[in-house]
């Protein structure tokens, strides 16, 4: 394993990578440590920022969400989610390949979810 494997996810990287996904915007609607990430109005991630080490909410397909929860004990049913839909990931020892792909994921879903109509207007501000 080399030492960017090892290196612990951060906070910041992951909000990073989300709001350099098309229409994503942040806020705190819930208390001021859970980070949420929405596209279209949608939540398809929450950031746990008091978390020591970084645990995320995203959504899931659920045929994946069980092999995922199989695979790795830092994939769970997300507390206070569907967890049919929503898996608690504890990035701690996680590829950061495997996080990514988590993420993409979920905004996927969420977006192919939207209606037509709010998927133009997200694609007419790139």
């Amino acid at each position: 394993m080399d030492n960017k494997n090892e290196a612990a996810m951060e906070a910041n990287e992951i909000r990073e990578f989300c709001l350099n996904k098309m229409g994503v915007t942040e806020g705190f609607p819930f208390n001021d440590t859970a980070l949420v990430f929405k596209v279209g109005g949608k939540m398809f991630l929450l950031l746990d920022l008091a978390s020591q080490p970084l645990v995320f909410s995203a959504k899931a397909n659920p045929e994946w969400s069980e092999e995922l929860r199989e695979k790795y004990t830092q994939i769970n049913g997300a507390y206070h989610m569907n967890k049919t839909h929503w898996n608690s990931v504890c990035c701690d020892g996680l590829r950061p390949e495997l996080i990514w792909e988590l993420i993409r994921h979920s905004y996927d879903l969420v977006f192919q979810s939207l209606t037509k109509k709010v998927k133009a207007e997200i694609l007419d501000t790139i």
